[in-house]
């Protein structure tokens, strides 16, 4: 014991309490020139912004996958991800870019990372709010479509959100530091070693986990969820992820192929399988040789239909049409990034829209079995009218490449008077009712509405409703007003052919191109008070209206989507089935035993027999695109 106490004390007289703290100094010391080191190396600044990125991109997450991207959701974030959570492979992503950072030196580099850290915050943003009104992601398609932007400036900025400013808060501490504190950055090193370390390393993982998730399987094919579920294809990869891959996808499709026979032998057998070959009723040839006039209206829904609001009717010259109309209650939209074209589309062809980009805008010079040629060949003049540009959506060419003989756009007009994104709808409404009297009977017209577009800001002296300035103020209220207005000029427009003498040898088919206020302002329609349970109604339903002088009106409860328009129209103007029921999708909704919809995003809606039949009518959505992509029907010889 007692060598032990001598041990202890012979140990505790080497220690000098002076030498002690001279050590701990030295410490700190290092630690202080190490962090400047870090400063001058801008190694901190490339960590905080490789972090700013990774939250930004979770907070994009959490917002897309809540209700209407418009709060924030951790839980939704999270339970989003792949398991286990990919955050190594967004984080590698995120490297990838910012690791060319050490390419620079001095103040370069400082504001090369704050300049990738505001494009990428800028690229979520419009990821949010193009998701907002579009369901999808900025997409290369777009950088195609420039001319659409012309008049949507005020719909693009109501889809901005107050908490979209999160994505930016970082670059204004950023940018002071670096504004107020030159010296910060100044030091800073090429470094083209850490660069290449950086750089093999994040290629390496992201490569590691597209083998052995993808390529060997594993039961996910994450990649290639881009096709189906953006969403999931965004927590699976990242936002960056994401949008490299659907970069890769715009070039991988650029080249047209023919389909393969295998491609042709799944398309036909599709087709077959669809026919339910029930006999003729009542209603087929119902308005064979009748004038065809199809009223596309713009955002209009169906909840507003027979509804009152304030004890006023929202659409009154509509519900009077009803006593005189087929009116399917249960019609859903089904339009996907091309949004109204895709309308355009479906109406008249009975094809779905392709999956990635505008279909007018890829493929405008497609071939199709359509509305328009089918009633040409039995001797109807076709014409197709638009209140803007040819250019918007691409339209003339694409609608002129389906088939109608003549286009009108809004250089046909006099425009002296516009509404948001064009001419008026009481303007254009009175231009093209003495076209239509003029036209050569039997005829296809084929009609488009505009000012009831979002973001529904219609000028006070056409706010015929007399609303609570509390709701008249909201985007619901400006959305009441703006479907009123369409609606009275449609009922003028009718009133102007009733006169003529056409309106009796005539049919009008009347629907939504889409949903409006909640396709765009759902969250705030949620919040409007006092409110009501009616106009809560978010279920995609657009109303379809087919009217005739005369008839007698009937309610059709059958479920169907936009794509049954063409041949439930064929079937009553007449036109031989065996002409188009292998090439539309959608089937006639007067003479069916099947009773459902498939949304855009493979929702399927209504009543299944059984789970094989449900799943080979959703896939008919991607055979469609693969129908678009090849050119199906041009390779099947249709002209």
């Amino acid at each position: 014991m007692s060598r032990l106490n001598d041990d202890l004390a012979y140990d505790n007289s080497k220690v000098n309490p002076a030498q002690t703290m001279g050590q701990q100094t030295k410490g700190l010391q290092s630690l202080r020139r190490a962090g400047q080191l870090w400063l001058k190396d801008n190694a901190l600044i490339f960590f905080f912004t490789t972090l700013a990125l990774l939250l930004k991109s979770i907070l994009l997450l959490g917002l897309i996958n809540n209700d209407n991207a418009t709060s924030f959701n951790i839980y939704k974030a999270l339970w989003s991800f792949s398991s286990p959570p990919p955050l190594v492979v967004f984080i590698s992503l995120i490297v990838i870019v910012l690791s060319f950072a050490f390419l620079f030196q001095g103040r370069t580099r400082f504001w090369f990372l704050v300049i990738c850290n505001f494009l990428f915050s800028l690229l979520f943003v419009a990821d949010l709010m193009y998701y907002r009104g579009f369901s999808s992601f900025v997409s290369p398609y777009l950088l195609s479509q420039t001319t659409n932007l012309d008049n949507l400036s005020s719909s693009i900025v109501s889809m901005l959100r107050p908490i979209d400013l999160l994505f930016f808060l970082d670059l204004l501490v950023l940018v002071g530091i670096g504004l107020k504190f030159e010296n910060f950055h100044v030091k800073a090193n090429r470094n083209v070693y850490t660069l290449c370390l950086l750089f093999m390393l994040s290629v390496s993982y992201v490569y590691y986990q597209h083998v052995q998730m993808d390529l060997k399987g594993n039961g996910r094919e994450m990649l290639f969820r881009v096709s189906w579920s953006p969403n999931q294809t965004m927590s699976d990869l990242s936002p960056l992820g994401y949008h490299a891959f659907d970069i890769y996808n715009y070039y991988e499709n650029k080249q047209i192929e023919k389909p393969t026979l295998e491609e042709n032998r799944a398309i036909s057998t599709w087709f077959a399988q669809k026919q339910e070959n029930l006999p003729a009723n009542q209603y087929s040839g119902l308005f064979k040789g009748q004038n065809l006039i199809v009223i596309q209206v713009e955002s209009l829904e169906n909840f507003v239909i027979n509804q009152k609001v304030n004890g006023q009717e929202i659409t009154p010259n509509l519900n009077k049409l009803l006593a005189n109309s087929f009116y399917f209650s249960n019609f859903y939209e089904q339009v996907y990034n091309g949004t109204s074209v895709d309308a355009d589309l479906m109406t008249n062809t009975s094809v779905y829209p392709i999956r990635t980009g505008a279909t007018f805008f890829r493929f405008p010079n497609n071939t199709y079995n359509s509305l328009p040629k089918l009633l040409h060949g039995v001797g109807y003049s076709t014409l197709a009218i638009h209140p803007d540009k040819g250019s918007y959506w691409n339209w003339v060419p694409a609608l002129t490449s389906i088939g109608f003989e003549k286009t009108m756009d809004e250089t046909h007009f006099n425009s002296d008077e516009k509404i948001g994104l064009g001419i008026s709808d009481g303007s254009y409404f009175k231009q093209v009712a003495p076209i239509v009297v003029s036209e050569k009977q039997p005829f296809y017209n084929f009609i488009v509405t505009l000012t009831s577009h979002s973001p529904f800001d219609l000028p006070d002296q056409y706010r015929k409703l007399v609303l609570s300035e509390n709701l008249n103020q909201t985007k619901l209220g400006g959305y009441f007003q703006s479907v009123n207005y369409t609606d009275q000029q449609i009922g003028n427009f009718l009133g102007t052919l009733d006169q003529s003498g056409v309106l009796d040898h005539s049919v009008v088919v009347i629907y939504g191109d889409h949903t409006g206020v909640h396709k765009y302002y759902n969250d705030e329609v949620k919040e409007v008070q006092p409110q009501e349970n009616w106009w809560l109604d978010d279920s995609k339903r657009i109303p379809l209206i087919v009217y005739h002088k005369g008839m007698k009106g009937r309610e059709i409860e059958t479920t169907g989507g936009q794509i049954d328009t063409m041949p439930t129209v064929a079937y009553l103007m007449g036109i031989n089935e065996a002409s188009y029921k292998n090439t539309a999708f959608g089937r006639n909704l007067l003479n069916t035993q099947k009773n459902f919809a498939v949304l855009a995003n493979k929702h399927y809606v209504g009543e299944a027999v059984n789970l094989k039949e449900q799943q080979e009518e959703i896939q008919g959505i991607d055979l469609a695109d693969l129908i678009i992509r090849k050119n199906y029907f041009k390779e099947q010889g249709y002209k």
